[in-house]
């Protein structure tokens, strides 16, 4: 943590550098120069420049001199509130600290912006020893008491330090290199926690007697002589506490401050951050609730602080899992304060969190753009640049990123899947091998090395990768991979360029393969089954029972709205709707939620929105959820139809609209069949048939097999079976046990998995004009049809 003396001198150097006309003031020119300087790379446009002036005298006009404009100290709280890097801006410039070479101290003065009256000699030893927090006004200590309690404090937690570092119990880990899937992990208006993560031994006698002396600091507050001392009191103890990461105890102050002033916005913003870092989102998200709350009551008394507000609660919510919520939040802070490139990366890390790729790279560029240095930045930037395919470039900015912050284990890792995906199997190894270096418990990436070894012919050394993944998981996708190792060397069969080691294989026509029995899938079939299934599995809809569905429709009140066409419609805004889908998949862990609200953004909402308007006709969207969640398919049926009964247009009746039923079909077919639904969904516009359907007549429309979803059979099939393994039989192709359904060519006798089979592969020694396949669920299928075959031979042999 720098101290108050080194930033203070920085910002009034680079006040001095544009008051030109030396009255004390930054007026609108003067300030218009230093935003241009600052951000050397971004071309400003007169409208931008004149909306940031607006703001910043709008926010910070306590701090503006009449003609002379905003004071060093408006500045200075600009700077305090996150709208710039001191450190960047000062060195963008090209400015330098002067030192007394006899003192080593700074000849620049320090304005004092403390609040205390009394003007003793150590005033300027205070200023030099606290942080910024601590002088800085609406932020910092006002009662002298106040101070005294900080010097105990201080000697507690030096006391405390000694002893623990003294029995090797404090130690403080750089954790600067293990980033959270890209998110970010700062939270005050600065860089409030250090690179260094610090952890405290809370167990032994020494900590307990700190919380004990700490409580007597606490009584001591709690026994100021009014409310408003005693509120300064906790809050600066709060404040020390959280500088020195003992979180637990900084919320117990802040928590009581909030008692003190329930309407004072510091207090509640505080304790968010302390419950955010102790890995409570929930908590935290409504302790800045309570902060806005607060904000948006006392007018402009807090404005400066709503930026913030704003943005620490979007990371709350993300917390949580709620992506498209936490977009919303980082909107808001963007358009109060357009500098606040932190604000943009996290708008933009969102965004690609739910793979809305275009907006996402604008706004990682825009924040880019204001800070060229910002490695988290870099590599969700090179992250959604993949997701659109423009794979080249992200290769060069995942490369930025690393040449940023060489350890930096997000961008290396996708760096590696990325090489992967592009077939570059040695390079790929080589990222996850430094990923290893920076984290070398991380399973995964042990895992991808392996593959990406075996991509590369490197056998021997895959064997050893997946070896030491095994040490640190005991996965059965581990022992299935290492099973699969052995099958290729038993077999030694030459690979085709798969990336997971795939033996050779042929692609046949889809017209070759043939269905012996109605039991046996079509090949097509299958695949898109297949696809829907996977779906199903990412967005965990396979484990939400479809009675949800229909107890939401009953308990949800949503106001009708009327859509262009005029017609009625219940819908609601995508962050809306991202709160009805917690609630049905309220089982998952947050991290998981947000894969699936990705999912379904970007399979469902992106066809039921076709207009981008950003709202969802809620009972099209039941009725599609219908079919992939939990339950038996009659009922599955029922409630598609009852989703469709409750829109406005059908409320109260039995019966549905048929062009209602015929546009549900075709945007079912277009969401989860593409290849044929797209086409059908131009068909849908303009239609006028006014007749109605029953639910039988429903049921016939759906089960159609050309026209209808009659592919949900198949999907149960997969549902119930997917799980089933053939004892050890392995697929012909890609030499993986067999899982799921076995598909036996019954003339060649070599067999298929689910995958190999759906995409037509055949091994290249067994090319026949025509393949029949028959399709065994379980081993025992095959064993009851195998002794079947057997005492018919009998039979004939005699």
């Amino acid at each position: 943590m720098a101290t108050r003396g080194s930033r203070s001198e920085k910002v009034k150097r680079i006040f001095q550098q544009f008051d030109t006309n030396r009255d004390g003031g930054l007026n609108r020119d003067e300030m218009a120069a230093l935003v241009v300087a600052v951000n050397p790379r971004v071309k400003f446009s007169d409208e931008q420049i004149n909306a940031i002036l607006d703001e910043v005298f709008r926010t910070y006009g306590e701090f503006i001199d009449g003609e002379k404009g905003l004071t060093y100290d408006g500045l200075l709280r600009t700077y305090d509130d996150g709208a710039g890097d001191v450190d960047r801006d000062f060195d963008a410039l090209g400015l330098e600290l002067n030192f007394d070479e006899n003192k080593g101290a700074s000849i620049v003065s320090e304005a004092s912006s403390s609040s205390i009256a009394d003007e003793r000699v150590i005033e300027s030893q205070k200023n030099q020893r606290t942080a910024a927090w601590a002088v800085s006004p609406h932020h910092g200590i006002v009662f002298d008491d106040t101070w005294k309690l900080v010097d105990d404090l201080e000697i507690l937690l030096k006391r405390l330090k000694a002893k623990q570092a003294k029995d090797a119990k404090f130690r403080n880990d750089n954790f600067d290199a293990y980033s959270d899937a890209g998110w970010s992990r700062e939270l005050g208006a600065s860089a409030e926690l250090s690179e260094k993560r610090v952890y405290w031994e809370e167990s032994g006698p020494d900590y307990a007697l700190f919380v004990k002396e700490l409580g007597a600091l606490r009584s001591r507050a709690d026994g100021a002589r009014s409310r408003e001392e005693a509120f300064d009191g906790h809050m600066a103890i709060g404040r020390v506490l959280y500088e020195h990461q003992l979180f637990k105890e900084a919320l117990i102050c802040f928590k009581r401050s909030c008692e003190l002033q329930p309407m004072d916005v510091r207090p509640h913003f505080r304790a968010g951050n302390c419950l955010y870092v102790l890995g409570k989102s929930k908590e935290a998200k409504e302790e800045f609730l309570l902060a806005l709350e607060s904000a948006e009551a006392g007018g402009n008394q807090w404005g400066y602080l709503l930026p913030q507000i704003y943005v620490n609660l979007g990371i709350a919510l993300e917390g949580e899992g709620m992506v498209l919520s936490a977009c919303e939040y980082y909107r808001e802070a963007a358009i109060l304060c357009p500098t606040h490139y932190r604000a943009l990366k996290l708008l933009g890390s969102a965004l690609f969190g739910v793979g809305e790729y275009r907006a996402a790279v604008k706004a990682l560029e825009e924040a880019i753009f204001m800070k060229p240095d910002y490695a988290d930045a870099h590599c969700d930037l090179a992250s959604a640049l993949h997701g659109m395919g423009e794979d080249e470039r992200a290769i060069e900015v995942f490369q930025k990123a690393i040449d940023l912050k060489p350890g930096h284990v997000d961008a290396l890792y996708n760096l590696g899947g990325l090489y992967m995906d592009l077939g570059r199997f040695q390079r790929a190894s080589e990222m996850y091998t430094r990923v290893l270096a920076v984290w070398p418990n991380h399973w995964r990436a042990q895992l991808n090395k392996a593959v990406s070894l075996l991509g590369a012919g490197e056998t021997e050394e895959a064997k050893k990768a997946l070896k030491e993944a095994l040490k640190m998981t005991n996965r059965v996708e581990l022992h299935d991979a290492i099973y699969h190792l052995k099958q290729l060397q038993k077999k030694k069969v030459k690979t085709n360029g798969g990336t997971n080691g795939e033996a050779a294989f042929v692609i046949m026509d889809p017209s070759k393969f043939k269905t012996l029995g109605e039991k046996t899938t079509l090949r097509q079939d299958l695949g898109n089954a297949l696809q829907i299934r996977a779906f199903q599995r990412l967005t965990r809809l396979n484990r939400c029972e479809v009675d949800l569905l229909k107890k939401e429709m009953n308990e949800t009140d949503v106001p009708v709205s009327y859509s262009g066409s005029g017609g009625p419609q219940k819908s609601i805004r995508k962050p809306n709707l991202e709160e009805v889908l917690r609630k049905l998949l309220n089982f998952l862990k947050p991290e998981t939620f947000q894969g699936a609200v990705k999912a379904i953004n970007e399979k469902i909402l992106s066809v039921l929105d076709e207009t981008g308007s950003g709202r969802v006709d809620l009972g099209m969207f039941y009725a599609v959820l219908a079919p992939l969640c939990s339950g038996p398919p009659d009922k599955r049926k029922r409630i598609a139809f009852d989703a469709l009964l409750w829109r406005p247009v059908n409320e109260g009746g039995s019966h549905i609209r048929k062009v209602d039923a015929v546009q549900y079909i075709k945007l079912l077919r277009a969401i989860f069949i593409p290849s044929h639904g797209a086409s059908e969904m131009l068909e849908v516009h303009g239609e006028t048939d006014t007749s109605m359907v029953s639910f039988n007549e429903f049921l016939i429309m759906f089960n159609d097999p050309d026209w209808g979803f009659g592919i949900l059979s198949t999907l149960l099939k997969l549902e119930t079976g997917d799980r089933n393994r053939h004892e050890r039989h392995v697929c012909s192709v890609c030499r993986y046990p067999i899982i799921g359904s076995r598909f036996k060519e019954v003339k060649s006798h070599f067999s298929l998995c689910n995958q190999c089979y759906s995409e037509g592969k055949v091994p290249p020694n067994f090319k026949q004009d025509e393949y029949k396949f028959k399709e065994y669920g379980k081993e025992a299928e095959a064993m009851k049809d195998k002794c079947l075959c057997f005492n018919l031979q009998s039979r004939k042999d005699p």
